[in-house]
């Protein structure tokens, strides 16, 4: 779902109405890197997220396979290829909604969505709040964790 300021170019870097009112989003790496066993030629990381009100991340897809679970906040996330379904609970649990291609939608706290790396997004906090949000990336090992889309 979900690349931020000073990662991996400036499809993190936040949009805002004035330079000087600026909002940084914030990354923060909990694990990365790490090789597991049963994932050869990937690694996979851990990312916590703060999306500040009125930033937004630019259009971009990722390499992998990545779960982005809202932990606090609401996200405003656009689909522009590919689809995502919107889940709430553990593992397994049935979809709520899917946000297609051309759809922007909510997603709230509590609620996780898996992106592919055929997906291709944008997300914003449109809120008054920090949004949060908790990213498990699983990739080839070398890429980057988002990649620009123009």
């Amino acid at each position: 779902m979900f690349g931020v300021a000073g990662w991996a170019g400036s499809q993190w870097a936040p949009r805002a109405a004035t330079a000087a009112t600026v909002p940084t989003v914030q990354r923060l790496e909990l694990g990365e890197g790490l090789r597991p066993a049963g994932a050869r030629g990937g690694e996979l990381g851990l990312t916590r997220v703060v999306i500040p009100p009125g930033a937004s991340l630019s259009l971009h897809r990722h390499a992998g396979t990545q779960v982005s679970y809202v932990q606090a906040g609401v996200l405003t996330y656009t689909v522009r290829n590919g689809a995502v379904q919107v889940r709430r609970g553990p593992a397994g649990s049935p979809p709520l909604r899917t946000i297609d291609a051309g759809q922007t939608r909510a997603i709230a706290s509590g609620h996780w969505i898996v992106e592919e790396a055929t997906d291709i997004h944008r997300a914003a906090n449109r809120g008054t709040r920090p949004v949060v949000v908790l990213l498990a990336t699983l990739r080839p090992l070398g890429s980057p964790p988002s990649i620009p889309v123009r």
